[in-house]
């Protein structure tokens, strides 16, 4: 993900998210952290090959040997493609680059299909966070993954994100 990616990032996140949308600061400042020997932050983009659209995008923060996924979204039009995995494959792989051991993630509890991609993966409920997702007051269910090298590789698609 690169700064003239966020406008229309922004459209998809709005369009998933209404209620609680990342900011574009929240963006800006996360991709100020992507970049350079210190970054700490890995965003990604997939954009649908014929018309260039952004259908999906991750993004990962680290710091020591831990680290969280910040955001992960796929299109309704892309949904059951196997983005998803690939998005989450993209951003395990990063984990493994910034030489994490465990991955964190915080995903809505009403998000079914989210919590069963991240299961696939070996992501494991550790908690709850009451009234993390504002301003609905959604809680939010804790996951972690202990990173081993074949937790990035099992669940790999074939076709790499853009």
């Amino acid at each position: 993900m690169r700064w003239w990616d966020i406008e229309p990032v922004l459209e998809l996140e709005h369009a998933l998210f209404p209620d609680d949308a990342w900011s574009p600061g929240m963006f800006w400042s996360e991709l100020a952290h992507a970049r350079g020997p210190g970054a700490t932050r890995h965003y990604v983009v997939a954009e649908d090959r014929v018309t260039g659209r952004i259908t999906g995008y991750a993004g990962l923060a680290a710091l020591g040997d831990l680290s969280d996924v910040q955001t992960i979204a796929v299109s309704r039009e892309a949904w059951g493609t196997g983005l998803g995995s690939e998005l989450l494959t993209d951003l395990l792989k990063a984990a493994t680059a910034f030489e994490c051991a465990t991955v964190l993630l915080e995903v809505r509890v009403d998000n079914a299909r989210a919590q069963k991609l991240y299961e696939r993966f070996g992501f494991e409920p550790i908690g709850f966070r009451r009234g993390y997702y504002q301003p609905g007051n959604i809680d939010a269910l804790v996951m972690r993954l202990t990173m081993q090298e074949e937790a990035v590789h099992e669940h790999a698609p074939e076709t790499g994100t853009e």
